[in-house]
């Protein structure tokens, strides 16, 4: 879908569409040409994944932390997902959620059932995990095994510490896994409305991955596997899928670069503070939102006739649409520039 919306707006003045139309932050590159001629063992057994790795360990506080590189968050949810699976289990997750909507069925090709149920402002609350597992309590259905939550949500919602916390504890009551998506981890904990941090989220999960796509890498995203009985012959499953790559080190470097200095959540929170203007000028403009502006996605009501003007210049997709207002999906980035932001500020004020 993003391929078909660029070529008919070729002539806008800047995207909102998503987080990952720039290329690459510039130290990530500099990371990459620096050690381009640098010979390394292949698949993942290089000195730059093994050093990217320990930086990861060392953020999260977990030494016996097993840490993988793949290319994308599809790749990642089924690959994690389904290795944790038996043939007649499944996956809980809100009906917003990532790998039921976006994602192409990926994982119920691996024959795995998602569960959904309604999320509070996109996000999954121990009641609905509870009230999934008492209804599948026989060999007639599926056996749910796994909660899958991303942070942020797809709707641009945070957890807090407490939330996560009341998950973690109920998924250990029930006996399931814990997963977090964290494509836009980074945006998450950099939040205005978000208490804890990437160690303490560590701690409540089983597994979770942090993304580099939408957050200044060219690709690629980190597993993490907290719980060793999921360790065990993970890279099996890695090359069954696919993501077993001999130049692994092109994105474990990525990582080792976003993990030096701060520069993962020194982008995260750019790319909160670019939002945070855009949600400021359309409060201050009269507009609501579908919910609270928290991290880099926004989700404004406007009127149809403003969305029609803004989209003269701009890129953005048009999220829930309505008979006379509709809400927008606006996305900053790492890449995305205070003068853009101000730019499109004075088009909405005038429009």
């Amino acid at each position: 879908m993003d391929a078909v919306v660029w070529v008919k707006t070729r002539s806008m003045k800047y995207s909102f569409y998503n987080d990952y139309a720039e290329g690459v932050h510039p130290k990530v590159l500099e990371a990459l040409q620096a050690s381009n001629l640098s010979q390394e063992t292949g698949y993942g057994e290089d000195s730059f994944t093994k050093a990217a790795a320990e930086l990861i360990r060392g953020a999260i506080g977990n030494p016996g932390a097993d840490v993988h590189f793949v290319s994308g968050g599809t790749q990642a949810n089924l690959i994690v997902l389904s290795s944790m699976l038996r043939s007649f289990e499944s996956v809980i997750a809100v009906e917003s959620g990532h790998i039921n909507v976006h994602e192409g069925g990926a994982l119920e090709a691996t024959g795995h059932k998602i569960n959904t149920v309604p999320g509070v402002h996109g996000k999954l609350v121990p009641r609905a995990i509870e009230e999934v597992c008492t209804r599948h309590d026989n060999e007639q259905m599926v056996m749910p095994r796994a909660v899958y939550i991303s942070n942020s949500t797809e709707l641009g919602t945070v957890y807090t510490k407490e939330e996560l916390r009341a998950l973690s504890r109920t998924c250990k009551n029930l006996g399931l896994y814990f997963y977090l998506d964290g494509a836009r981890l980074g945006s998450a904990l950099t939040s205005k409305d978000s208490d804890i941090t990437l160690a303490e989220l560590s701690s409540f999960v089983d597994v979770f991955y942090i993304g580099g796509t939408k957050n200044g890498a060219l690709l690629g995203e980190a597993i993490v596997i907290n719980n060793p009985d999921l360790q065990k012959d993970f890279r099996y499953h890695l090359k069954q899928r696919g993501a077993l790559l001999a130049k692994g080190r092109a994105i474990s470097l990525q990582f080792r670069a976003l993990f030096t200095d701060d520069l993962y959540f020194e982008l995260a929170r750019h790319a909160n503070r670019m939002a945070a203007l855009l949600a400021n000028a359309i409060t201050t403009s009269g507009y609501t939102f579908l919910t609270p502006p928290s991290t880099n996605q926004l989700f404004p009501i406007l009127p149809n006739t403003v969305i029609e003007s803004l989209q003269e210049d701009y890129g953005f997709y048009v999220w829930e649409k309505g008979e006379n207002t509709s809400s927008i999906r606006l996305v900053t980035s790492w890449a995305t520039s205070e003068e853009a932001v101000k730019v499109f500020i004075t088009k909405l004020k005038n429009s």
